[in-house]
């Protein structure tokens, strides 16, 4: 059994995917989780498997639902030692052709909620001198996403964020980092409407919820600033670090044709 330096956690999107693989590892370690997320009844049957887990049920593209979790974190009768900022979706098709309001939502929950809960934890985690950060990005931050442009660029600023929080705790006894997902099996091509994805993509290109739950959850323990999943995904963010815009560009345009 994995053991990790945190006793207690809070995992947004903690219902289905990446969020509920890091909820079991949490609690198949012992560690006491609160679990977050709008399906509250499919959270209440993650919990009942594990004795120190509670529900909260909150949507977070709402102000009342941030602030209802923003309090919890800052409970200083119930601390909480690890936050993961899981809860995201993307909206997929050309920019123009989605609706305003479902890309409302998505910048919403992508970036306001997740910045709202960061500040939150970084706040209480500083002055206890403790804690960690694990905000969940993905690969398509590092570059020009045609047709998942909105759900690109909202990765884009949780990155980028998220490494520079890893810089500014820097020394305070906190840890931040961003997780950096490739193509992972979950309920996110059918929210976002890509589900042909998985027939497009070769096999060996998918990882599982669970491979990256385990890789994020170790990541931070180590103080990584990012933690991308997968040899494969570690070049391609490599890669992209050194290519010229345009090139990252062509690169996109011609990932689109191949569609």
């Amino acid at each position: 059994m994995t053991r990790y330096p945190f006793r207690s956690a809070l995992v947004t999107g903690a219902s289905s995917g990446i969020g509920e693989s890091m909820a079991v590892l949490l609690g198949q370690a012992g560690v006491a989780c609160v679990l977050v997320a709008r399906r509250g009844d499919r959270l209440t049957e993650i919990a009942d498997r594990y004795s120190n887990f509670e529900v909260l049920e909150a949507d977070l593209t709402t102000d009342e639902g941030c602030a209802r979790v923003v309090a919890r974190i800052a409970d200083p009768q119930h601390p909480i030692d690890l936050v993961v900022n899981n809860a995201g979706f993307g909206s997929s098709g050309l920019f123009h052709e989605i609706e305003s309001a479902r890309l409302d939502d998505e910048i919403a929950l992508n970036i306001r909620a997740l910045t709202r809960l960061s500040r939150a934890a970084i706040e209480v985690m500083v002055e206890r001198k403790s804690g960690w950060l694990l905000n969940v990005s993905s690969v398509a931050s590092f570059q020009p996403a045609p047709k998942l442009a909105v759900y690109a660029a909202t990765k884009a600023y949780v990155t980028n964020l998220t490494e520079s929080l890893h810089e500014e705790v820097r020394g305070t006894g906190v840890k931040v980092t961003a997780l950096c997902p490739g193509l992972t099996r979950t309920e996110f091509q059918s929210v976002s409407n890509t589900s042909d994805y998985q027939t497009q993509f070769p096999e060996f290109l998918w990882c599982t919820s669970e491979e990256v739950a385990r890789v994020g959850l170790e990541d931070v323990v180590k103080g990584k600033a990012l933690s991308v999943p997968g040899a494969l995904y570690k070049g391609l963010v490599g890669a992209s670090s050194v290519l010229p815009g345009p090139l990252k560009r062509l690169v996109a345009r011609l990932s689109l044709r191949a569609r």
